[in-house]
C-alpha cells in the first residue's frame, strides 16, 4: 500500500483532462426533462421515508467510531464536472491519509464493523438522495467515480468517457448485475453496461433497473433481477478489452499510481 501514500490528482486539471478530450455526443432526448422532474419527485419522497433511518445510522456511526456521522468525497458529473458525493460514514476516520486513494475490496481492513452493515444495508447510501435534489445525480445511472482514478481509467479504457454522457446514478444497469469494482477488469465489465444503459437509457429500463434496485437491497443473487425484470445485457464487451496484462490488473485496486504510469505512458 505504499505506492499510495500522497497520491492525488488536482479536481480542476482532471475537470479540464475531460471536458476537453473530446465533445460529448448523443443524449436522452425528450426523456431528460422527464427524468430530471421524476428523479426530483421520488427524492423528496424517498428522504421524507428515509431520513430517520440515515440519521439513525449517522448517530450510531459516530457513538461506534471517532470521526463524522457523514462523509463528503469528490466524484465526476454529467461532462466530468466535479462535485460532493454524501454518504454515512462506514470507514475509520482519516483512513486514506494512510493508505492513500484505494478502492474498497472484501474484508477492507478500513470498514469499521457497524460500517460493515451499513454497506451490507445500503444505508450509507441515503444521503445521496440530496445530491439527486441537488441536480448532481439521478436516480438511475452510472455510478460516479473519483478523479483520482477516472484520469486514469479514461487511458486504460477509452471508450470509459462515454459514460459521462448521463448524470451518475444511485443505482444503475451495472449496479444490479454486477458486484462492486475491485479492479480494472471489473471496471471494464461495468463500462459495457453503462455504454449500454447510455445508448438505450429510456422511461420503461429505468422503471426496470428501480425493480431490480430492490432485489439489490434485499441481497438477493444478481441473476434474480435479470431474470425477472428482463434486464438487458451487452451482446459482447470485447471492444472495451483494456491494455493491461493479468497480472497489472491484479494491483490495480492497491497500486494504483503504477498502473497508471504504464496505462498512460504508452
Amino acid at each position: 500500500m505504499s505506492s499510495n501514500q500522497g497520491f492525488c490528482l488536482n479536481v480542476e486539471a482532471t475537470e479540464s483532462i475531460l471536458l476537453d478530450s473530446r465533445p460529448l455526443s448523443g443524449g436522452m432526448g425528450w426523456y431528460g426533462p422527464i427524468k430530471e422532474a421524476i428523479d426530483f419527485v421520488l427524492a423528496v419522497l424517498l428522504l421524507a421515508l428515509a431520513g430517520p433511518a440515515m440519521l439513525l445510522a449517522g448517530l450510531l456511526m459516530k457513538l461506534t467510531s471517532q470521526g463524522p456521522m457523514f462523509y463528503s468525497q469528490v466524484r465526476l458529473g454529467r461532462g466530468g464536472r466535479p462535485f460532493w458525493i454524501y454518504k454515512v460514514r462506514t470507514m475509520i476516520d482519516g483512513c486514506e491519509g494512510r493508505s492513500g486513494p484505494c478502492w474498497s475490496g472484501p474484508g477492507d481492513a478500513r470498514v469499521t464493523p457497524f460500517g460493515r452493515f451499513l454497506r451490507r444495508t445500503h444505508i450509507d447510501e441515503l444521503p445521496q438522495l440530496w445530491n439527486v435534489l441537488r441536480g448532481d445525480m439521478a436516480l438511475i445511472g452510472p455510478r460516479p467515480e473519483r478523479p483520482e482514478f477516472v484520469w486514469g481509467l479514461e487511458r486504460a479504457l477509452p471508450r470509459y468517457r462515454e459514460r459521462l454522457q448521463v448524470r451518475p446514478g444511485i443505482s444503475g444497469l451495472a449496479q444490479v448485475q454486477l458486484p462492486p469494482d475491485t479492479d480494472l477488469e471489473s471496471v471494464r465489465q461495468k463500462l459495457a453496461y453503462d455504454l449500454l444503459y447510455v445508448e438505450r437509457c429510456s422511461l420503461w429500463l429505468d422503471g426496470r433497473i428501480l425493480l431490480g434496485t430492490a432485489c439489490a437491497l434485499f441481497n438477493l443473487p444478481f441473476g434474480v433481477a435479470r431474470t425477472v425484470f428482463q434486464l438487458p445485457a451487452p451482446a459482447s464487451d470485447a471492444p472495451l478489452q483494456e491494455t493491461q496484462t493479468s497480472e497489472e490488473m491484479n494491483t490495480f485496486r492497491c497500486n494504483f499510481p503504477a498502473v497508471l504510469r504504464e496505462a498512460t505512458s504508452a
